[in-house]
């Protein structure tokens, strides 16, 4: 049985679509659109008749600035000067009442830009295309309609009046599986989403998928209520389990009665607070932010209080909510703004912290002016409400405000099994808040694709004599206080950790953090890596930041009982203990010289500003590892972070929200989070699992064993060399569709090799493909991907176009020009033929590398014409850097002159692309042209150009790594 077409799930689609109450149409081009656009906007703005110059103006209006400046604008109105002078405000989108709004489903719309395409399946709102759907066969890789549509960006959606800019939605499906995802600068598969049911059960058939996301009333909700505007310039939509939690929040506000008749009830039997339970690195503070968002406009609502539990996350929380919409959040400086934000009518949002709203309503000289508030209707949203609801404070903040709605969000709730406290007086999250409103727990989210999974390690063997025998047994094994900080072990972990660092870290792309049980411990690790790294050529630049307050020794501090992380405020507050501080002062010092800084614990101020450098740095990747006790465990976030060296007991949320800081989404390259544990954790983590997902959850959480990726590499092997026997058979593929099927077989072994090389007990003698064999079969498959790119035929489209390549898992930033310098001169000091095999090395290395393939043949004639003329005492580096700055300034003529480019102006592009690493835009490329092209000829040449000068930039600006 034949698979079903393309044709035919597009004929079935529109046919639901029309039974689903939108007017299909046909539309053929662009002055089909038009004239549609004008009709519909017409019926939307109560049959208003435009004159054709009145039109006009709409037009111009409407063609102006990017995707995200035209997603602003069409969610304002548009103060049309009529031609009889009158003013009428003309409406694009009814974001008020979403369902009251013009639906049209339309076909096969024909747009020519750089090439002509046609769009498979557009959903028009008020005559605007705000949804576009691409579809592929049956079978078919979902990044085929992906990369479509990336290609139909740069190709043609920019055409005539640009209506295409205003798609706000892309759908993209196979029919078995469907992903939607917003229009954005920073598009990414990594951010296409599944839509789900509010169980998280996923509607990936598209008809299925269709009934639910693409009713007209609910897309138009997706477009007016649940899509972000980010300071970034990105458009962002919410994923279902957050539309899901916000809807849930807003109707428990909506619908809840007031709390005068309720006051009796205790927290657990009423129904007017509750919580959400989103597992940690889900987004949590966009949801939030968004059920803010929409509660704080509720006539009835007085204000919206954002509580965080301690100062960092009050200044990464602040950071976002501005992010998401600037000047949506004033952040309290302290209590007093805090007193006078509550008195301000104005202030509809605030983001605080637990510790100064306490203090606004207990302390005697704030307390007399706010309590005229506390009948007021405010709602609570606690962010983290597994750390910060558990004392007295939460008791304070219900009974004073008399009116509230207190709702919580956390990645990892209390339970009986985890709560802390006194048999009896053990509380949960459900006793403080209620009932779960909605649940999406880290096994959804892996499904998803949202987070990542672990890869768990256990690490260290000790010899121990028993009767007269040594014998080995697992550091896990033993728990004493005697062993733990014994010297030879602490300098063992330390020698572990240099060794595979660059290995778990794939260095430079990731960056690591190391907890341990005390600030103690923590100064010792120091010291060794610091020792230790005396006279490495490039050592880990590693930073710590611990409190210096006294006390710092917790009988919970290992998570032992609780789970629980402590808190070590970023200002300590009390006594100081006075060792801990001079040693802190003195690792700051360190950093100071590494980052050029100026930071010390002299004041509080300075001090916090340190510990704001350092989260910025690490999230920058500019440190290695951060040594920590217990700050940034919970809460923070950093994608680039993928490593966690654990000696520390953790137990329970704390295990989870430890080990979650590992497993953001970045990129292909980032395959899982690392977890390698020096403690015996294994059965406390299989605890934490069951509890936070299911007794069953282990297997979807943590990777596999090592060994079963060899075997599936192993496997794949086999069938590429099925395919291609030899290196010389890739050249022999008869058509593209076998050089489909080869890119896709070897694709699988890059993803394989890129999991099985961050284990510790990696080993290229376990795979079945030598690694030179596999650098050539790459230096293939970098052939292939390279003839795509290079394809000018504007009427012909490769099905490898559609393909993701997934350069990524290929890209080695030390892999640079001054990199296969140092190698060259190396070169004259090796026997002839020794010489001759690492230079076919070196140049097996240019043809397998993405970043010098652009320089692959200048760097080749070196080596072959000038190097085997140079003198043994002639600097190889000096006389690369006079060669290549003549290829470059030849280049450089000879594309001004062919393109009439003054050399001035070029000069000034290259520089600020060195400077704000970005492309030269058009009109940048217009005024450095010493003619004025002519208004049809204008694209074609403006690509051209282009192109040139991103090739120059590819030969002779990038990847040069500071040699030239």
């Amino acid at each position: 049985m034949s698979t079903q077409s393309e044709y035919a799930l597009e004929a079935a689609l529109i046919a639901q679509l029309k039974g689903m109450e939108y007017d299909s149409v046909t539309l053929d081009d662009e002055t089909a659109m038009l004239a549609n656009l004008k009709q519909q906007l017409q019926i939307h703005n109560k049959d208003i008749q435009f004159t054709p110059t009145e039109f006009d103006r709409i037009l111009n209006h409407l063609n102006t600035g990017s995707v995200f400046e035209r997603a602003k604008i069409l969610r304002d109105k548009f103060a049309l000067k009529r031609d009889n002078d009158e003013t009428a405000y003309i409406s694009f989108l009814n974001c008020d009442d979403w369902c009251m709004n013009e639906f049209q489903v339309t076909n096969q719309v024909s747009m020519q830009g750089k090439r002509k395409n046609r769009y498979d399946v557009t959903l028009i709102i008020n005559g605007l295309p705000l949804v576009q759907i691409e579809l592929k066969r049956r079978g078919a890789e979902l990044k085929v309609a992906f990369h479509q549509i990336n290609r139909y960006q740069h190709d043609s959606y920019d055409a005539g009046f640009g209506l295409f800019q205003y798609v706000q939605l892309f759908i993209i499906s196979n029919g078995v599986n469907t992903k939607y995802f917003s229009n954005n600068k920073q598009q990414s598969f990594k951010q296409t989403f599944y839509w789900t049911d509010k169980e998280n059960k996923r509607l990936s058939d598209l008809l299925e998928f269709s009934a639910e996301f693409l009713k007209p009333c609910h897309i138009a909700k997706m477009m007016t209520h649940y899509m972000v505007m980010t300071e970034e310039q990105v458009i962002k939509v919410l994923r279902p389990y957050q539309f899901y939690a916000t809807e849930a929040l807003v109707d428990r506000v909506k619908n809840s009665n007031e709390f005068a008749s309720r006051r009796h009830l205790s927290d657990a039997q009423s129904s007017h607070n509750a919580y959400i339970w989103h597992t940690t690195g889900s987004g949590k503070t966009l949801t939030s932010f968004k059920a803010a968002q929409i509660i704080q406009r509720m006539p009835k609502v007085h204000k919206v209080v954002f509580c965080v539990d301690r100062k960092d996350l009050d200044y990464q929380t602040a950071k976002e909510f501005n992010g998401f919409c600037k000047g949506s959040v004033d952040e309290t400086t302290n209590t007093h703004t805090l007193v006078k934000q509550l008195n301000d009518d104005s202030t509809k949002l605030i983001l605080t912290t637990i510790q100064k709203l306490n203090n606004a309503i207990v302390k005697e000289h704030y307390l007399s002016r706010v309590t005229h508030l506390q009948d007021k209707k405010f709602v609570f949203i606690f962010d983290e409400c597994h750390r910060s609801q558990f004392g007295d404070t939460h008791q304070n903040i219900k009974q004073f405000f008399r009116n509230a709605q207190m709702f919580g969000f956390t990645g990892t709730p209390i339970f009986a099994d985890n709560a802390t406290g006194s048999i009896g007086q053990q509380k949960t999250t459900k006793d403080l808040f209620g009932e779960c409103l909605h649940k999406y727990v880290i096994v959804d989210a892996i499904k998803d694709e949202n987070v990542l999974r672990f890869a768990v390690e256990y690490v260290g063997k000790y010899k121990r004599v028993d009767n007269a025998n040594e014998i080995d047994i697992d550091v896990e094994a033993i728990d004493t206080k005697e062993l733990l900080d014994s010297p030879i072990r602490l300098g063992k972990i330390t020698d572990y950790i240099l060794a595979y660092h660059p290995q778990k870290t794939k260095s430079p792309d990731f960056t690591a953090m190391f907890c341990v049980s005390s600030v103690e411990t923590l100064i010792k690790y120091y010291d060794l890596f610091k020792q230790k790294q005396v006279g490495a050529a490039k050592p880990l630049k590693i930073a710590t930041i611990f409190s210096y307050a006294a006390n710092e020794e917790d009988p919970n501090a290992n998570g032992l009982t609780s789970g629980l992380i402590p808190e070590e405020n970023p200002i300590p507050e009390g006594k100081i203990n006075q060792r801990s501080r001079d040693k802190l002062d003195e690792f700051i010092e360190d950093y100071n010289g590494m980052f050029g800084t100026k930071y010390s614990t002299r004041d509080s101020q300075s001090y916090y500003n340190y510990y704001q450098d350092i989260a910025k740095r690490v999230r920058a990747g500019q440190v290695d590892i951060l040594l920590v006790v217990n700050m940034f465990l919970t809460g923070f976030d950093s994608p680039r972070l993928n490593t966690l060296y654990v000696d520390k007991n953790l137990k329970f949320h704390g295990l989870v929200q430890a080990f979650s800081r590992t497993n953001r989404i970045l990129n292909d390259k980032k395959s899982q989070g690392n977890i390698i544990c020096f403690r015996n954790l294994k059965e406390a983590t299989d605890e934490a699992i069951a509890l936070f997902s299911n007794k069953d959850a282990k297997e979807t959480v943590l990777l596999e064993p090592y060994e079963d990726y060899v075997t599936q590499f192993n496997e794949a092997t086999e069938a590429l060399l099925a395919l291609t026997p030899t290196v010389a058979s890739v050249d022999a593929l008869p058509d593209e569709k076998a050089e489909l099927e080869f890119v896709t077989k070897f694709r699988a072994l890059l993803r394989l090799k890129n999991i099985i090389t961050s284990f510790a007990e990696f080993s290229e003698t376990d795979l079945a493909m030598a690694e030179q064999l596999f650098e050539d079969f790459k230096s293939k498959y970098l052939d292939i991907h390279d003839k795509v790119k290079k394809q000018t035929d504007p009427e012909k489209v490769s099905v490898l176009e559609e393909v993701d390549f997934e350069l990524s898992l290929i890209h080695r930033d030390e892999i640079n020009v001054a990199y296969i310098l140092n190698l060259l001169v190396n070169l004259k000091n090796l026997p002839p033929e020794e010489a001759r095999k690492r230079q076919k090395a070196i140049l097996d290395m240019l043809a397998g590398e993405v970043q010098l393939r652009s320089k692959r043949k200048l760097i080749e004639a070196f080596i072959e014409d000038n190097l085997p003329k140079l003198k043994p005492d002639d600097n190889v580096i000096a006389e690369f850097e006079s060669y290549w700055m003549r290829q470059r300034q030849s280049a450089f003529v000879q594309l001004c002159r062919d393109e009439q480019i003054e050399p001035a102006q070029f000069e000034k592009l290259l520089q600020n692309y060195v400077f704000a690493n970005r492309l030269p835009r058009d009109q940048e490329i217009v005024e450095s042209l010493s003619f004025k092209p002519k208004i049809l000829e204008r694209k074609s040449i403006l690509e051209r150009i282009g192109d040139k000068i991103q090739e120059f930039i590819h030969t002779y600006v990038e990847g040069m790594g500071g040699s030239v």
